[in-house]
């Protein structure tokens, strides 16, 4: 007996789909007239004129945004991972977030300390955070880096600065620019005189 283990898509991958699915459905929504002069971007612009036609849905104009083009209920909220974001400003925030379905995203408010221990506790409990591209620990490798290089580049440059210098002591120096004397100018003649 052979029993078929086939992988059955999670339900947010289904949601995804779903919603993929319906974007792709939907027209492209562009600002009236934006076909009509350049000075207009396609970016939408919510119509608001009185006599517009895309705002009083006439036919044969574009359509505009509508309540009728949402997508699938399921996928609303969803990340492009597929998981339900949770903001998060500390630590025990954390405790809350469902790692099957859930992710973190740390609060911009958030100092470097504190995402740093947010970081950790995430590491221990197998949550994805969204929002941080490396881990507390590569961070500190790559400052200690970073204070090596910068130590380096400032030796090499004070190594090109006197490399420079004899390079400078040849050139001749350029010939300064006399200041001319202002131009004698006639004065005008007065409206009852006549011109010589």
């Amino acid at each position: 007996m052979t029993e078929k283990t086939e992988k059955k898509p999670s339900p947010s991958r289904k949601a995804l789909k779903l919603r993929a699915r319906a974007r792709n459905k939907k027209p492209k929504f562009v600002r009236a007239e934006s076909w009509k002069y350049e000075r207009f971007s396609l970016s939408w612009r919510k119509p608001r004129g009185l006599d517009n036609k895309i705002r009083r849905k006439i036919k044969g104009w574009p359509p505009g945004p509508s309540m009728g083009y949402k997508g699938p209920k399921i996928a609303r909220g969803l990340h492009p991972s597929g998981y339900r974001e949770v903001i998060i400003f500390n630590a025990e925030d954390l405790s809350v977030i469902d790692p099957a379905t859930q992710a973190a995203r740390i609060g911009h408010t958030v100092g470097k300390r504190k995402r740093a221990d947010i970081i950790a506790k995430a590491k221990e409990l197998n949550i994805k955070i969204l929002n941080v591209k490396l881990s507390a620990e590569t961070e500190e490798v790559e400052e200690e880096e970073g204070a090596e290089g910068e130590e380096a580049q400032e030796e090499e440059q004070a190594e090109e600065i006197e490399e420079e210098k004899p390079a400078e002591d040849k050139k001749k120096p350029k010939k300064e620019k006399k200041e001319k004397a202002p131009k004698k100018t006639k004065p005008k003649p007065k409206k009852g005189e006549k011109k010589q």
